[in-house]
């Protein structure tokens, strides 16, 4: 789905703001000019966000972003370049290095249990992981070395299987980075950066390469965050006559210590502050390495592409969300382990058929295998471990095969039919024999669109499909409660989810590209293995229908304007004396950014970002109070130097980056403890200072 637009103008060494320029320039309709030297002119290629998708796309809902889009974006942490897709929020409830939570069609994702994610061709989501299922981190990312980051939504795509009910999104690295730079950047509250990255060729081979290292204390008043982390890659790439190939090893390492969510009544009562803390001793530590490699061939208009990949992941988690609850003596802080090592391969090919290429054909093969070491739930007082909760290992096998056939029925219409087909087998090794045991189970999920094209730039689409995700492998096999010794009920071990959409995308005048989606989905079961407590949580079975309604225009050959806005009915299926609200889910998002990119340098990006009021609990009688967020990059850069000035959340707003209700306790509280919203709030302005030199 990569985009490319080629130009021959200009050398091939400019800043990202000069390759923005260039392409505004080029949708704009207008001739960027640049002083240079008939001598010097040899090919640039440029690449740049393209929301209409005629002829390509399956669905209203997916999209291209790339680095020239990301590079103007003002981020506070890795995780943030995932907003850069319409209607996603994302929020963080802990420390720096912790995954983010996720927020997107009506869907609390937790950490990506319904949005599957992959880079580079290997799966982000972990499955059967110690603190939640589907966990997503990226801060292995380094943002600069993003390619593409290529988007869907909906459960619409024969390519896309487990965590994808809501959407997935595949993110790529260059095969070779545009420039050799250094960028060095400092901040407030103890923040410092310092990447190299650049790429040289010999004897046809081109080797990339990423160095990227960072500290961050923090805002917070009782807890430093002493984060502590480093990331690599290396990318060695060639070409040869019918194909292509590459080798990637990454390298991540992050310490890090952790500010959770507060409740609303020590705040309010002045026992800490807004920035404070009630447990000092939480953090965490995650170390990911991996090795990737994929090859590409293309014979007789046959194209394969076959990849493999292993990785080696090590984590460890300390949480305290309820105080003296469960534990008045030592409290009730515990940690959370994961060790595995995941193998993985794919195969796929793609080949047109028929008079005219009617026909085009997209099959594919996955498999994915992981050796789940070590899982485990511990009591803890700083972080010295008190009683193991549970402690299991697990191994976890899936393959899943899929087709798809593209139909260009005629000059206008054409229709998209697919088959995904998943086996997943469990095999539990618990530290409890009564919760060990195998389980497995399969799924079949038919896609279908169809489309109208209308115009060069407009089309119709109309697509509905099946998904699923899996649930933790510990809750398919679990008889015991780990904590009481009463029986538990267990889960099942895919739950699957359908949906339909309607909508459109369109360029209007040339310079305004917009797309509305109309969309349904219900999922079976909200039922969930739930790694905080080591047992199952029951939930009923939902439904979800919203519009969204994104947009970008280039204003004039400098300024672009960009608004998306979701809104969303989420609830539960079947009447319940509980009410049928699902807690966490927003009804509406809207994200907006006005952007200049100027030839003589200077660029700028104001963005905002809104969410609604949501329920936390299932009858709605308590709601967080929603929350709007503003940050804006400005920088100036020629072919040597860049500089750039991020003012994170300009307006000092202390709206809450979340919110949850449930009960904990503090000192003096009675034993049952207190029902009251806990909250993070957002990180106060900061101003953040980079400079980078280009070699």
């Amino acid at each position: 789905m990569s985009q490319f637009m080629h130009l021959s103008r200009g050398a091939d060494k400019r800043s990202p703001r000069t390759r923005l320029f260039v392409l505004i320039c080029l949708l704009a309709g207008t001739d960027p000019v640049f002083a240079h030297n008939e001598e010097q002119i040899e090919e640039l290629l440029v690449e740049g966000r393209r929301e209409v998708l005629v002829g390509q796309a399956r669905s209203a809902s997916e999209g291209v972003i790339s680095q020239v889009d990301l590079s103007v974006r003002p981020l506070l942490r890795p995780g943030d370049v995932l907003e850069s897709i319409p209607g996603m929020v994302v929020t963080q409830h802990s420390g720096s290095g912790k995954s983010n939570q996720m927020f997107l069609r009506g869907f609390n994702l937790d950490h990506g249990t319904d949005f599957a994610t992959w880079i580079d061709g290997m799966p982000v989501n972990k499955r059967t992981h110690g603190h939640g299922q589907g966990y997503t981190d990226i801060n292995f990312l380094i943002p600069e070395t993003i390619s593409t980051l290529e988007f869907v939504k909906g459960p619409y795509h024969a390519e896309l299987g487990n965590f994808s009910s809501a959407g997935g999104a595949h993110i790529r690295t260059f095969d070779v980075l545009p420039e050799t730079r250094a960028k060095l950047g400092v901040g407030e509250d103890g923040y410092h950066r310092l990447l190299t990255l650049g790429s040289v060729e010999a004897a046809g081979v081109n080797l990339s390469a990423a160095l990227e290292r960072q500290g961050y204390d923090g805002p917070w008043r009782d807890i430093e965050e002493n984060v502590d982390k480093i990331n690599s890659l290396l990318k060695v790439t060639g070409e040869h006559s019918s194909g292509s190939w590459n080798l990637t090893a990454m390298h991540y390492d992050n310490d890090w210590d952790s500010a959770d969510q507060i409740p609303e009544r020590a705040v309010d009562s002045g026992l800490i502050s807004e920035l404070g803390s009630l447990d000092t001793e939480l953090g965490g530590n995650t170390r990911r390495s991996s090795l990737s490699g994929s090859y590409r061939s293309e014979d007789n208009g046959r194209v394969t592409e076959w990849g493999a990949y292993v990785i080696n992941y090590n984590f460890q988690l300390w949480s305290n969300f309820t105080y003296l609850l469960d534990n008045p003596g030592t409290g009730d802080q515990f940690e959370q382990r994961d060790n595995r090592t995941t193998w993985g391969a794919h195969w796929n090919r793609a080949w047109d058929s028929g008079d005219r290429q009617q026909f085009t054909h997209r099959t594919g093969i996955e498999v994915r295998y992981d050796d789940i070491n070590k899982v485990g739930l511990y009591r803890t007082d700083a972080r010295q471990r008190l009683a193991a909760i549970r402690e299991d290992s697990a191994e976890e096998a899936s393959i899943g095969v899929f087709y798809e056939l593209e139909w260009q029925l005629n000059h206008h219409w054409r229709t998209v039919l697919g088959l995904r087909g998943d086996h997943v087998e469990f095999d539990v090794d618990a530290g409890n024999p009564l919760n060990a045991g195998d389980e497995s189970d399969n799924i079949l999920s038919p896609k279908a669109s169809l489309i109208y094209t209308h115009s060069d730039v407009t089309e119709f689409y109309l697509s509905a499909g099946r998904g699923f995700h899996s649930n933790d492998a510990r809750g398919t096999t679990i008889t015991v409660d780990p904590v009481s010794g009463e029986a538990a009920a267990s889960v099942d071990p895919l739950v699957a989810s359908k949906g339909a959409e309607l909508g459109f995308k369109s360029l209007w005048l040339g310079t305004w590209q917009t797309s509305v989606a109309l969309w349904y989905l219900e999922l079976d079961s909200e039922l969930l293995f739930v790694g905080d407590a080591g047992t199952t949580e029951a939930s009923r079975a939902s439904r979800r229908w919203g519009v969204e309604f994104n947009n970008f225009w280039l204003l004039t050959d400098v300024w672009s304007l960009e608004a998306d806005f979701s809104w969303t009915d989420a609830e539960f299926t079947g009447s319940a004396p509980e009410g049928d609200e699902i807690p966490g889910a927003l009804p509406f998002v809207a994200t907006g950014a006005i952007s200049a990119t100027y030839p003589n340098g200077w660029f700028g990006s104001l963005r905002v970002r809104h969410f609604a009021a949501y329920p936390l609990v299932e009858d709605d009688s308590r709601e967080s109070d929603g929350s709007t967020i503003a940050s804006l990059a400005l920088g100036w850069s020629n072919e040597r130097w860049a500089l750039q000035l991020d003012l994170l959340n300009i307006f000092d707003s202390d709206d809450h980056d979340i919110d949850y209700l449930y009960s904990s306790r503090l000192p003096g509280e009675p034993a049952e403890g207190v029902e009251d919203i806990h909250f993070k709030v957002f990180e106060p302005r900061q101003v953040r200072a980079y400079i980078s030199y280009s070699f």
